[in-house]
This record gives C-alpha cells, structure tokens and sequence, in this order.
C-alpha cells in the first residue's frame, strides 16, 4: 500500500513541478532577459497560441494534481476502523451506511439450512458474523468484549440453482454440501452500558429482516426475552456464541 502511494504521489508531484515551471519560468536578471529568456524557451517546445493555453490551464491542472495526491493518500470510508450507531427520534437503529460490516474482520460463520428444520430455519441459512474494529483489536489484546461492541451477522439462503437433493445440499465441483447463495438478512448486536442499562450483559438486539435485498432502512430493538434469553441459556461467554466462532476462540489470550 505504501510503495502504490509512493508511486502515484511521486507522478503527481512531477506533473505539478513540470506545470510549474511552464507558467512560472526561473527569474533572470533583467527584464529583457526574462522577455528574451522566456520567449525562447517556450519557442522550444510550444507554438504561440499553445502557450496561452497552458498559462490558462495551469492553475486547473495544479488543482486536479492535488486532488489525485488526496483521493490516493486517504482510505475510503469503507476502511474507516470507527462506526457510531445512529437511532432515528424513536430511537430505531439506522441500516449502517455502505454496508460497511463486510469490510469488519470476519469471526465465524455456521449453517441452519431450512431443509434440517422443518423447512423453515429461525436464521435461514449461513450466518456470517462480524466485529467492529476497533472492538476487534481490544478482543485481541484481552479476550473480551469492550463496551461498545458492535456485532454484525448477515444470513444468506442455501445455493441451489439446479435443484436441491432430498436433505436440501447441492453437488458441486468441491463436493456435495450446504453452498452460499444470495443475502437473506441482516441483524446487528450492540453492547452498551449507557444504552442498555437494564439489558442482560447491556447487550441489545436489531433485525433488519429476514428477506432478500434491499434490507430495511431502520430497527427495533428486539424484547431481551426475545434473544437475549436464548443467548443467556446457551452462548460460551458474555452472551456470545463464541463457540461457533474459531477466529475469536483462536485469537483469545490464553
């Protein structure tokens, strides 16, 4: 990344010295050598009207240059390691702008296809979990989930598009099994203290449907008993499936 930020910058500053030089030509010593001095060098290389042109344009091309210098120096916003969570006035979360959780550090990912529950799966079917950044590089250094903590899981159906055998898998070239096929939901995890004050573990809950893209623009927050207590009952630690998720249990201090 450096060494491709080196290179486009170091084009860019040699367009800009060379457009430089073109409308500010080095200062002599007297005025009929700069009239001389400046005639000829532009004889060199330009026709007349050529250099009146690019006299005009210069300032244009110094500006488009320090733009190129910004646009390769800067991250897009998709690379930003902060995320705030934004509530409408009846304090429904906002859908984060650009999907950003799938720029997230990816933690696990497991499989409920419909097939195996009767048809119709409570999550239906891969899940694909995210943590924020910034919460991910505290988690590295001290195996638990700051207050703060965002987590993400969006769910895609079962890929089938020549048919499904009978327990619902697909034969593909790998091999016969459960593959990913298009977005089927969204959900996000939050854990905060001074949000969810009275919440299990001050986590809370958001679902921004079980269906196909687009996915809604705002939600609710679900009822603790709703999910929380399931992730109570069940999760390895501090109401986080972490058993499902190989990257934090590797990742985790010992």
């Amino acid at each position: 990344m450096f060494s491709m930020h080196y290179t486009m910058n170091h084009r860019y500053w040699t367009m800009l010295i060379a457009v430089c030089r073109v409308r500010e030509p080095s200062r002599p010593t007297s005025i009929h050598e700069d009239a001389r001095s400046t005639e000829n060098t532009m004889s060199l290389h330009l026709k007349p009207d050529q250099s009146k042109s690019i006299a005009t344009l210069a300032p244009l091309a110094a500006l488009v240059v320090f733009a190129g210098l910004a646009t390769a120096s800067w991250p897009s916003a998709a690379q930003d390691e902060t995320y705030t969570p934004e509530f409408t006035a009846d304090k429904q979360l906002k859908l984060p702008h650009g999907k950003i959780w799938r720029e997230w550090p990816f933690v696990g990912s497991l499989v409920t296809p419909n097939s195996l529950n009767d048809g119709e799966a409570p999550f239906p079917e891969h899940h694909v979990v995210y943590i924020d950044p910034v919460s991910w590089a505290h988690y590295k250094k001290t195996g638990t989930f700051r207050d703060g903590t965002v987590l993400a899981k969006e769910l895609t159906l079962v890929r089938a598009p020549d048919g499904a055998n009978e327990n619902g898998s697909t034969d593909e070239v790998s091999g016969t099994g459960y593959f990913m096929g298009e977005y089927s939901g969204f959900e996000i995890t939050i854990k905060s203290k001074e949000l969810y004050p009275d919440e299990p573990g001050n986590w809370a809950y958001y679902t921004f449907g079980h269906h196909l893209e687009p996915y809604s623009g705002t939600a609710a927050k679900q009822p603790a008993e709703a999910c929380n207590a399931c992730h109570e009952a069940s999760a390895a630690e501090d109401f986080v499936f972490s058993q499902f998720y190989p990257v934090l249990r590797a990742t985790k201090p010992k």
